[in-house]
């Protein structure tokens, strides 16, 4: 497939643009019987596996250089790519498999993607030349999607407020659609700086909490910090593929965009 092939991107100077990690160490349990013999990512949706959308989203993206974090049935992953390897996947969350791909972040300003969802190369393109050392890519029209995926769209999305480029809040339970300015994707972008920041605050954490830590808990408690997290919207649309009933209602669509 002609979006695995291995190029570089430089800039004037001759050094690579941005880098992509893809977080798929986990196995993806709500997805039941689906990843008995393969990782959450090999989902298929509309005749594509979700890693090979967020492949095809971060080249089209203008990012050559991507990593993959795997665990859970690692040798299921053969692209010609990097890789990073959690092989505590299954006592950890997503925060150390962020963690084994250090050697980027500190280097390289890095997009960050979870391997269970579906996004466009718009919405790479936005968040890579976006300002920020730590920026978030949002859906300010979450509820269309909610709506589609719960009964109830409050049971499931969480807080998301700001205070004019910065994110303030994110995470919490909502008590209402105000307290929602948009959802966060799972889509998000560091530079060696703002991995700095992440990392100093980790250190001073005991390991066994780190090991629990998911994204979002740890992007709020960088804000309860005073580290600062910018936000930038996308313009079309994303899928967050949590289940098989996820993925049944995404394949009713004629299109994805």
């Amino acid at each position: 497939m002609i979006f695995f092939e291995r190029f570089m991107v430089t800039d004037g100077m001759g050094i690579a643009d941005s880098k992509a990690i893809i977080l798929a160490a986990g196995r993806g349990s709500r997805m039941k019987s689906l990843t008995e013999n393969q990782p959450k990512c090999r989902a298929v949706l509309h005749g594509k596996q979700l890693i090979e959308w967020q492949m095809q989203a971060l080249r089209d993206g203008g990012i050559a250089n991507i990593a993959i974090v795997r665990g859970y049935l690692a040798e299921n992953f053969t692209y010609p790519i990097e890789y990073f390897e959690n092989e505590r996947w299954f006592q950890t969350n997503m925060v150390v498999s962020l963690l084994k791909a250090s050697e980027w972040l500190e280097n390289f300003p890095c997009v960050v993607s979870y391997s269970d969802i579906v996004y466009s190369a718009d919405a790479v393109n936005r968040l890579k030349n976006a300002e920020g050392d730590i920026t978030i890519a949002y859906d300010k029209n979450w509820l269309r999607l909610w709506s589609m995926r719960f009964d109830d769209p409050l049971s499931d999305a969480e807080t998301f407020r700001l205070d004019g480029n910065r994110v303030v809040e994110i995470g919490g339970r909502a008590k209402s659609t105000g307290e929602i300015k948009g959802q966060y994707m799972g889509l998000f972008r560091f530079s060696p700086k703002g991995w700095s920041e992440v990392k100093n605050y980790l250190s001073s954490l005991p390991q066994s909490v780190v090991d629990k830590l998911d994204i979002t808990a740890l992007l709020q408690a960088l804000i309860q910090r005073k580290v600062e997290i910018t936000e930038t919207p996308i313009a079309d649309n994303w899928y967050e593929d949590d289940s098989q009933k996820d993925l049944n209602c995404y394949q009713q669509l004629s299109a994805l965009w």
